[in-house]
């Protein structure tokens, strides 16, 4: 699929709604562009963070404030509580429906967010692979802590590799969610994850897609990412991981292992101090938006533009659509 195919010489694309992604390392500048483009292409924006889907989470997912939503329409924010299941695939279903009607009110749709599985759930469709099996993701779960707790966290990885090579020359011996789902799908269906994925061929592709990625480059992008990790901590973190606590929503949800939270969490317990959490979430955060980067890479037909030279951006949006 070419992104920006000129509409007389592919029909076929041209009768497919626009999409612009709008993605980048965390810390790049992605929401201010996004809102920036839906104001001058009557877009809105539907988001594909999948972090931000949670409520009561503000502060710690840099989730648009309430005047950043008040400028244009944002969709897919404050979807679930925090300790419920949301699914790529419910995430696909419902970006989906947000999008065409979007498309039905004859807007744009800017697909804003750094979470790859979303995005690629939004544009190319899913593979079916049937029901969640909780009993068996459970089980795989546990023996994956067992593991790790002797001293052998790849165990799971090494079987997958003997099951499935090419399932697990793409999945990071670290990565324990998509290396335990691969494992699923083999004792679900029989076959091995990169067999479905093949036949699948992500060709469920309904949008003609334009694929920017926002990166202002490595040095300034660890300076921002340390400047808005001080800034979450300045912006009362602290205070939010609490009040999820109060709400009931534990350290062992998922959602409260995710960057940020998780290192706050020693703080509320009164385990570490504020200033030590701090540096490991700069940490981290660098580490994540390094990964992301390397996942933006590997997709064609990606546009990279530095957020402080916009015009570039907008130039290449009006040509898109026109």
């Amino acid at each position: 699929m070419s992104s920006d195919t000129p509409a007389e010489t592919n029909p076929e694309a041209s009768a497919r709604p626009p999409v612009v992604v709008v993605t980048g390392p965390t810390g790049s500048g992605k929401t201010e562009l996004a809102i920036a483009l839906a104001e001058a292409f009557d877009g809105e924006i539907v988001n594909a963070d999948s972090m931000q889907v949670f409520r009561y989470m503000d502060i710690g997912t840099a989730k648009p404030s309430p005047d950043e939503r008040q400028r244009v329409p944002h969709h897919l924010f404050d979807v679930v509580d925090p300790d419920e299941e949301y699914s790529a695939g419910r995430y696909a279903k419902e970006a989906r429906e947000a999008g065409a009607a979007i498309h039905e009110r004859g807007g744009l749709v800017l697909l804003t967010g750094g979470t790859g599985l979303y995005i690629r759930a939004f544009l190319d469709g899913l593979i079916e692979t049937g029901s969640v099996d909780r009993v068996l993701r459970e089980r795989l779960e546990n023996e994956q802590r067992r593991a790790a707790e002797q001293g052998d966290p790849a165990r799971l990885h090494r079987r997958l590799e003997k099951l499935d090579a090419n399932a697990a020359d793409r999945i990071h011996p670290n990565d324990i969610r998509r290396t335990v789902r691969a494992l699923e799908i083999f004792e679900q269906s029989g076959k091995t994850a990169s067999s479905v994925r093949e036949a699948h061929g992500f060709r469920d592709r309904p949008f003609r897609v334009l694929h920017l990625c926002i990166d202002p480059g490595r040095k300034i992008l660890v300076e921002r990412i340390d400047s808005r990790a001080e800034a979450m901590i300045e912006a009362g973190l602290l205070r939010e991981v609490r009040g999820l606590r109060e709400r009931g929503y534990g350290a062992h949800l998922r959602p409260m292992k995710a960057i940020g939270y998780r290192h706050i969490q020693p703080v509320v317990d009164g385990s570490d101090t504020l200033a030590n959490a701090l540096e490991a979430m700069k940490i981290d955060t660098r580490r994540f938006a390094r990964r992301q980067t390397t996942w933006i890479r590997a997709i064609p037909d990606v546009h990279w533009h530095d957020p402080d030279k916009a015009d570039s951006v907008f130039e290449r949006v009006a040509a898109f659509l026109e």
